[in-house]
């Protein structure tokens, strides 16, 4: 098992039935460059299976785990079942409050989803289809961490779409805040003291932000990166693994 585990993390690469020479060019580069390979939601454009097919050809060039989540856009055609399974298929680990343990790294994963942020988060007060949306977001939440409570691993990592801090949206349109995340996905990550979390979704948003106990949270949007100065189209983050503690075997203390 390596010392360090190189992660590279993209979201919102909306594939589309043919996939373009820039997308392919990027593999290539996180070939070179990383062990393990996260997209953060926003897979296909349309949210077809034809796409996810399209986009797990590709994919199949990489010799390292690949670990993903969906995001509105595979959502978007009422497919995300057929997309998640084409994917799966593929040998790629689609999480949807599930885990995978990659090189003594845990990682949970979830889609999440919007309600806003801070003192300003939607409650489920008055009609029913606030309520209804409001229980979506909490769901989420509830998934994430039930995920991140069955991982045993010193390090666990989080993968998003949605945000779960307003420091990587900042940049957005202060309207479409509520729809870019909510603060009740930041809870699980400080809960668990979560080494990193990785979300996309907000293409104009900043690269990096931190949770309110200092978790740090990376805005990995393809459309961000690619603006970006540092020209390379996803972000890279080194994590030092450390072994999991062995129990003695008498089950007794110090």
């Amino acid at each position: 098992m390596p010392d360090i585990v190189r992660i590279a993390a993209v979201a919102d690469i909306h594939v589309g039935r043919t996939p373009s020479g820039s997308f392919q060019s990027l593999l290539a580069r996180v070939g070179d460059a990383a062990d393990v390979f996260l997209i953060c939601g926003d897979l296909t454009h349309h949210g077809h299976p034809e796409e996810a097919l399209a986009l797990a050809k590709e994919l199949g060039r990489l010799r390292m785990p690949v670990l993903a989540v969906l995001g509105n856009h595979d959502f978007h055609s009422g497919e995300q079942e057929q997309i998640q399974r084409v994917l799966a298929d593929a040998g790629i680990h689609v999480l949807d409050g599930d885990t995978a343990v990659v090189l003594g790294i845990g990682f949970a994963g979830v889609k999440g989803f919007a309600s806003g942020f801070g003192q300003r988060l939607l409650e489920p007060w008055g009609e029913a289809i606030v309520k209804e949306f409001v229980h979506e977001a909490v769901n989420e939440a509830l998934k994430l961490e039930s995920a991140l409570a069955r991982l045993a691993t010193p390090q666990r990592v989080a993968l998003l779409h949605y945000s779960p801090v307003r420091d990587t949206v900042e940049g957005e349109p202060l309207e479409i805040y509520p729809f870019l995340g909510s603060s009740r996905l930041e809870e699980p990550l400080n809960r668990f003291n979560v080494t990193a979390a990785f979300h996309g979704h907000a293409h104009h948003g900043r690269p990096v932000g931190r949770t309110s106990s200092g978790v740090p949270v990376y805005n990995v949007s393809l459309p961000l990166l690619e603006a970006g100065t540092s020209g390379i189209p996803f972000q890279l983050v080194e994590i030092p693994v450390t072994p999991a503690a062995t129990p003695r075997a008498d089950g007794g203390g110090s």
